[in-house]
């Protein structure tokens, strides 16, 4: 049997710079927020890379971790600009990556193998063997998909030593 977590993270998301802030002054463990690239909502303010770079810098002063999406699938003619984003957040102390893709996900993971990976909820596991699958490529946490039944979600706690 796997371990239960014992530590609850309080995470949030920051879509703009006025809630990045309402959620660490109401004690937020950490936020996740998305680039003006690569973040499943689009139609969102997002940030600049910049301006990611100064959150994160803002949020660790202040205890505060920082997950950045790039939670959408990568055409062939973007995976050279993903990995270049990647890279600079990894430069900058990103706390990890929140992603969709499998190949940028497989290629974080063998490039910055200190860099935490979370599977994102658009990943869509809802089964014991996807979680199996995740854990044994790298993935440190799985955002399940919504749908997934409460008993499969006891049954990947119990058998998947994954956050």
């Amino acid at each position: 049997m796997v371990k239960s977590m014992t530590n609850i993270e309080i995470l949030a998301p920051a879509g703009n710079y006025q809630s990045f802030l309402q959620a660490i002054n109401n004690g937020a463990d950490a936020v996740y927020l998305a680039g003006k690239s690569f973040g499943a909502r689009a139609s969102a303010d997002n940030f600049t890379n910049g301006e990611i770079f100064a959150l994160i810098t803002e949020a660790h002063l202040l205890g505060v971790k920082v997950y950045v999406t790039v939670n959408t699938l990568i055409k062939d003619s973007e995976f050279d600009e993903a990995v270049a984003f990647v890279k600079e957040l990894y430069m900058h102390d990103v706390d990890a990556i929140i992603v969709q893709d499998l190949g940028l996900m497989d290629y974080i993971i063998n490039h910055f193998s200190d860099l935490d990976i979370h599977a994102s909820t658009q990943v869509n596991v809802h089964s014991l063997e996807q979680a199996i699958f995740l854990k044994k490529l790298g993935v440190k946490r799985i955002i399940l998909a919504r749908e997934t039944p409460l008993k499969t979600i006891k049954d990947i706690c119990n058998k998947v030593d994954i956050e």
